[in-house]
């Protein structure tokens, strides 16, 4: 029996799509019942063979949204050589992508690998070579497997790009064009992101056949289940002031809580400070830490080992880490999408979400530009009273003084011409060729000979 909204309309669920029973009864495993709007917009097109543009906001479903299609359309081959290759930004979400598709498949014989860099590629290329089916990885490493002969490409009849924006952010942009020029030409493309910006226009304008594009939500809406607040902080000591006393206060309801900043040496710094108060549950992330910890340390955040985590942006993209309460944003982004981004990993899958932005003097403009780009307005707030105000600055707060720099006109000169003046008589040189016969004649009246010529 189908299931029916309080107003009678009828409500889509996976068994309205053309599935194949393995997947169905992989849905059934994991209790997946309806679709989100991404997931049932982008399937009849995928389905269609046509290539797809897919724009949806952050804890959509935009992963499910070209899987279930992609799966549905793989035929089983004796081949070892892949039929979907699927291209994201970062390591953590390749090995979340591999996971998702290892749940999808438990009753279909299909093998996915994942590769990325700062791994052993031998090791890589020696799983691969063993037969696979689909291939997740980041853009670096696809290309080395490729151009290196263990990747072959003949195959593959789907690409899809995974949070495209964020991969051209990340300097990929070369890479992905490579990979878009030796790929097989007869191939659907499926490219999936939060954003579209001139740079991703382009790329589709060059590669892309009349693409269809599905949008879940308009660019830059933040979600509505996420409630959104502002605090006025004067400085970072005062910011970690504000952090330890809402972690106090709100000790219960803090259940699983990201904490944005700006930089990894913010990061660090925020970890050590919070950690000598004795708060239990901490942990960092960011790029400078080692691929295994950056694992373990996701890992533990989504078992609840880890209660308040600290990181930069490389977290805010493409990860799935379900029941986040809280969001606080230490610092405000630069980029007014980062803050969708970031917020974004709280109030997933229908539930409620919440989150705080610390705004400093220094953060006034950037947090503007995010108001202008969400299209609302979200009122800061004043420091509570009891929060202790520090005047200590760090030194990416301290004033810089700018010398101005005074451009001096020298006068114009006047009867001038070239740079030049007469060499030195001893200086000079003239090129003569000397008569040595005739100097010889001169000088002994007759011709000068070294003698007859020996036979």
């Amino acid at each position: 029996m189908r299931n029916f909204a309080p107003d009678f309309i009828p409500m889509t669920t996976f068994k309205d799509f053309n599935l194949s029973k393995p997947l169905w009864n992989a849905l059934d495993d994991l209790q997946l019942i309806h679709p989100t709007v991404i997931q049932e917009k982008s399937f009849s097109p995928i389905l269609s063979g046509k290539d797809v543009i897919g724009i949806a906001q952050t804890g959509t479903g935009k992963t499910l949204a070209y899987l279930l299609p992609s799966l549905k359309q793989w035929n089983f081959s004796k081949k070892a050589t892949p039929q979907i290759a699927i291209l994201v930004p970062t390591r953590e979400l390749v090995a979340q992508i591999v996971e998702e598709i290892e749940k999808l498949t438990p009753y279909m014989n299909l093998v996915v690998v994942g590769t990325y860099g700062g791994a052993n590629i031998r090791t890589q290329a020696e799983t691969i070579s063993q037969g696979i089916d689909v291939i997740v990885s980041t853009p670096g490493r696809f290309l080395d497997l490729a151009l290196n002969g263990d990747l072959v490409l003949r195959d593959i009849k789907k690409l899809v790009l995974d949070e495209v924006d964020e991969m051209l952010d990340l300097g990929f942009r070369t890479q992905i064009t490579q990979i878009l020029e030796i790929l097989p030409p007869r191939r659907q493309n499926l490219m999936f992101s939060a954003t579209l910006s001139e740079e991703i226009e382009a790329l589709l304008h060059e590669y892309f056949v009349d693409p269809v594009k599905v949008e879940a939500a308009p660019a830059g809406t933040p979600l509505e289940q996420i409630t959104q607040e502002a605090i006025s902080v004067p400085n970072f000591n005062t910011k970690i002031n504000l952090l330890k006393h809402l972690i106090h206060e709100n000790h219960e309801l803090y259940t699983k809580v990201l904490i944005f900043v700006d930089s990894r040496k913010k990061a660090d710094l925020l970890h050590e400070t919070l950690e000598e108060t004795g708060i239990p549950g901490l942990g960092v992330m960011h790029s400078n830490k080692s691929q295994n910890l950056r694992f373990n340390t996701v890992n533990e955040f989504k078992e609840g080992t880890i209660r308040y985590l600290i990181a930069t942006d490389l977290i805010s993209r493409g990860l799935d880490i379900s029941e986040v309460s809280h969001v606080i944003n230490f610092d405000v982004p630069e980029e007014a999408e980062n803050y969708i981004h970031r917020i974004g990993r709280t109030g997933r899958a229908d539930a409620k979400g919440h989150a705080v932005t610390f705004v400093s003097p220094f953060e006034t403009k950037q947090w503007e530009t995010i108001l202008e780009f969400i299209k609302q307005q979200v009122t800061v707030d004043g420091l509570p009273e009891n929060i202790a105000v520090s005047d200590v600055l760090i030194p990416e707060e301290m004033p810089r003084v700018e010398h101005k720099i005074i451009q001096l006109k020298l006068p114009k000169r006047e009867n001038v011409g070239a740079a030049f003046h007469e060499k030195k008589d001893k200086n000079k040189k003239v090129n003569v060729r000397k008569d040595w016969k005739k100097a010889k004649m001169d000088k002994y009246g007759k011709p000068k000979t070294r003698g007859q010529k020996k036979k």
